[in-house]
């Protein structure tokens, strides 16, 4: 749930925040008034990163806070301080920092962490906390940050709600509420109704689930502007399939739907900015259920783009649902199709929980993404689209396996089976990502993530008209 504790106008009581290197502020406490200095010392403050300090009034009040941080300032770099701070108006002050501090890109990445560090999950408990409010510097793009906020707070509230009331319907009825909310139309296409379509791959995958499997499809935008597709993998709970998980691992499958949940996100972005392109989302809605009807392994299945895939692993069902939904991207040739999926463990041996990994052709996408990742703050690493493991792939009996036999390179080989599936788009990009924070750090509670979107976003503004 997302806290509005951004304000826009200035505020006469608002408390100065002021933020210091441990080289500026060994300058900036020599000037300061006796008493200050004795009570900054008695307190040992030495604007260490993250550590801060209150400067009392003449009337028992907060005159100052005094916050350690390191330079280049990042977006978490006072995200620590809202659940710190007592509930009272605030403003950051810079002024004894670089001028790169001082620029409005910097300004706003604070803001936003400052923003973001205020949410938490509230479907199933109250939340009575008082959240510390603070007032934006004049540079800074008020719009701007509160959608990045809202988008955040949108995938997080989706990836972090449970099964029950996040299955395929309800997520579908998330999907269609956000696309209306900018005056996108959005075709649903459910259950059997998904053969007749051809989806057989998503239909496969789903069938066995009381809530039926659902195609959501939203447009928006003018047909002139250059199209760009996103195609979210939105499996609501993944239980592996009769290759069922482990306990453990299935403890946290409701991210599974966390590409479909930061394909919305990246959506609302683009559509509430305005953003020139003609936009369409695609995101296969499932559950990866057992029963009676469930999809076996060694199973070979149809699939939209008309090659036959024998079914190594039925826990590798991501794949399936999203091989059907890129194939119908790539139909229309757009100028960009980005997927995004909580794909492969693989991702994560290799680059740990919170980078994604991307995988592209185009060198000049990842020299683009890569300067995005960093001056955005919003990690992502791109891994190789290694052909020669693409023989990993072959099956006796169809056109491609799902799993390769190997142990190893696992996001490559899942990569690599989707790109089977975008033969006519040149820009091709797909993201396998955690969608989940797994410890809590500022302005990042333990739960459902929004990871590479704020990057992703500017990335799609390269295409824009």
């Amino acid at each position: 749930m997302m806290s509005t504790v951004l304000l826009t106008r200035s505020n006469a009581r608002a408390i100065p925040v002021i933020l210091h290197t441990e080289k500026t502020y060994k300058q900036w406490i020599k000037a300061q008034s006796k008493q200050t200095q004795a009570w900054l010392k008695s307190l040992a403050f030495d604007a260490k990163p993250r550590s801060f300090k209150a400067v009392p009034g003449t009337k028992g009040d907060i005159a100052a806070i005094v916050a350690g941080v390191k330079e280049p300032l990042d977006i978490w770099s006072v995200a620590h301080l809202p659940a710190a701070l007592p509930k009272q108006v605030y403003q950051l002050d810079v002024k004894h920092l670089s001028a790169a501090a001082k620029k409005a890109d910097t300004l706003e990445q604070l803001s936003l962490g400052w923003a973001l560090a205020t949410y938490k999950y509230t479907t199933f408990r109250k939340d009575t906390t008082k959240w510390p409010s603070l007032v934006l510097d004049k540079k800074v793009d008020a719009a701007k940050v509160k959608i990045q906020q809202e988008a955040t707070c949108l995938v997080r509230d989706l990836v972090n709600a449970p099964t029950n009331i996040m299955g395929p319907s309800e997520l579908t009825a998330a999907a269609k509420k956000m696309a209306d909310e900018y005056k996108a139309t959005t075709k649903i296409i459910k259950g059997k109704n998904l053969l007749k379509e051809n989806y057989p791959a998503i239909h496969a995958v789903g069938r066995a689930c009381d809530d039926p499997p659902h195609l959501i499809d939203i447009r928006w935008g003018k047909a002139t502007h250059p199209k760009v597709t996103l195609v979210g993998k939105g499996v609501c709970f993944d239980t592996g399939g009769l290759d069922i998980k482990p306990s453990q691992y299935m403890l946290l499958m409701k991210k599974d739907m966390g590409g479909a949940a930061s394909v919305l996100g990246l959506a609302k972005m683009i559509m509430a900015q305005k953003l020139k392109v003609r936009l369409r989302v695609l995101i296969p809605a499932v559950e990866n259920s057992i029963n009676g009807d469930a999809f076996r392994p060694s199973d070979v299945l149809e699939t939209r783009k008309g090659l036959t895939v024998e079914v190594g692993n039925t826990d590798a069902e991501g794949r399936l649902v999203l091989c059907d939904a890129l194939a119908e991207a790539d139909k229309e040739k757009p100028a960009l199709i980005v997927d995004c999926a909580t794909l492969t463990g693989a991702a994560r041996v290799a680059l740990g929980a919170d980078v994604p990994a991307y995988f592209t052709d185009s060198d000049a996408i990842a020299k683009t993404l890569d300067k995005a990742s960093m001056t955005t703050h919003d990690p992502m690493w791109r891994l190789p689209l290694y052909m020669p493991y693409d023989a990993q792939l072959a099956s006796k009996v169809a056109d491609v396996n799902n799993v390769s036999p190997s142990a190893y390179g696992g996001a490559i080989t899942a990569a690599l089976f989707l790109k089977r599936f975008v033969e006519h788009t040149k820009d091709w990009v797909h993201v396998d990502m955690m969608a989940w924070n797994t410890a809590t750090k500022p302005g990042r509670p333990v739960g459902g993530e929004a990871m590479g979107m704020r990057a992703l976003y500017q990335l799609i503004t390269s295409y824009a008209a």
